[in-house]
């Protein structure tokens, strides 16, 4: 991965080399003070998870199941400051967040929603907070950050489903020398986890990742990316993306994402994997209809988490499940509803069902089956003094049977309202 890193800076160079004639993001450039930019976002979220299984008494570590279902609500409000970068052939900036989290509702036998770290009684923990920063350096449209930042990458992401974010410790270049295409490499020791109490909570030992996307027309885009996790797996990731429109307020869009998940070699759990999905959406005016297959193959299931917990680009990856289990075939049905054709602009709905079916758990236990319902609505404030306040419900219900229950989830009902109120300072 050495290699190839380097690779992806010398292209970039070489790039910039030949696109001087061109105004660059560097060239404008402003100046560290003035083009910065200091934001604060704010998001409740309460969460109540029913377990319809009943309760597990088996649990000693406070994960609530034992009284049948968890439920929480949180606040978590981040300030996220980035300085614009000084003028010049090397620009210099800096990015500084501030994390902190606030125990809103919760109780010892009711936790484990992934909002808050538990205290020593079970109990989660009141407030918890991180802080961290990350110094950056351009050139012409290729910048170099070093530090803690957020990552969205399909080989390395960090999470976002709760309320505050992992956040990653590295180096991650990004260049944009070429235009339609984007070459990005990066080397990573740490992640934290949601509930922000650690630098490195996945106990991550390295990252590398390289990728390229290019969009080769206004239509059609594709990626490639690749990483190594350290005593983990080495991943490759493809996407394929093409809109066609169709008449006016119609198009048909396709996607497709694949993943191949590989051991190192020093794993001994022997990782082997391969996953992809194609999505088909439908838009209509204010209406979207989608359909989707993902399956997977190989000798395990699909392998994420310490290389991010968002690192699952694929159509079936929702609510609940992932439909990434060892040989499992899903299919999904979508329907989007967008109200402002209606006069009601700001407001959404979104309802979806996925079933998935064929799941290898092992000789002599029966084939897994899973089916998950998502409903959703959102509204966002579009003017006046709370613009872009939102508020969002979400939904699911899951249910599996007998071997899914015992070897990946219980049945349950999950109900999530996420208010979240982004305010520019500066």
């Amino acid at each position: 991965m050495q290699v190839m890193k380097w690779s992806v800076i010398a292209l970039a160079v070489a790039a910039g080399t030949t696109q001087m004639a061109v105004a660059s993001s560097q060239s404008e450039s402003k100046g560290f003070i003035e083009d910065s930019t200091f934001n604060i976002f704010n998001r409740m979220l309460y969460l109540n998870r029913d377990f319809k299984n009943g309760a597990d008494s088996s649990t000693d570590d406070y994960n609530a199941k034992e009284n049948g279902y968890i439920e929480e609500t949180g606040l978590g409000i981040r300030l996220m400051y980035e300085s614009g970068f000084t003028q010049g052939t090397v620009g210099v900036g800096f990015d500084a967040h501030s994390l902190s989290s606030i125990k809103l509702d919760s109780g010892r036998g009711r936790t484990g929603t992934g909002q808050f770290a538990n205290d020593s009684d079970g109990r989660g923990e009141d407030t918890q907070s991180e802080v961290g920063g990350a110094i950056k350096f351009r050139v012409s449209d290729t910048v170099l950050k070093y530090g803690n930042q957020i990552v969205a990458s399909p080989v390395f992401s960090t999470d976002d489903a709760r309320i505050l974010p992992e956040v990653a410790t590295g180096t991650y270049l990004v260049s944009n020398e070429i235009e339609g295409l984007e070459l990005s490499a990066g080397r990573f020791t740490a992640i934290s986890r949601q509930t922000a109490t650690g630098r490195d909570g996945r106990e991550l030992s390295e990252a590398n990742i390289i990728g390229a996307s290019y969009s080769f027309t206004e239509n059609f885009s594709g990626a490639i990316h690749a990483s190594d996790i350290e005593d983990e797996f080495k991943k490759q990731y493809v996407n394929l993306n093409y809109n066609l429109p169709l008449a006016e307020s119609q198009a048909l869009n396709f996607d497709f994402n694949a993943y191949r998940t590989q051991d190192t070699g020093s794993n001994p759990d022997e990782i082997d994997n391969k996953i992809w999905s194609l999505a088909a959406a439908y838009s209509l005016g204010a209406h979207k209809f989608t359909l989707a297959h993902q399956r997977s193959s190989g000798d395990t299931a699909y392998q994420y988490g310490i290389d991010g917990g968002g690192t699952i680009w694929l159509a079936n990856s929702i609510q609940i499940s992932d439909f990434d289990r060892k040989d499992e075939r899903s299919w999904q049905a979508r329907y989007d509803l967008d109200m402002a054709t209606y006069g009601v602009p700001g407001l959404s709905f979104m309802a979806r069902y996925v079933t998935g079916d064929n799941i290898d758990h092992g000789v002599g236990v029966e084939e897994g089956e899973e089916n998950e319902f998502n409903f959703e609505s959102k509204y966002v404030i579009q003017e006046g003094a709370a613009k872009d306040l939102s508020f969002r419900l979400r939904s699911a219900i899951y249910r599996a049977n007998t071997a899914q229950n015992e070897n990946y989830s219980s049945d349950l009902n999950d109900v999530r309202l996420i208010v979240e109120y982004p305010l520019s300072v500066l």
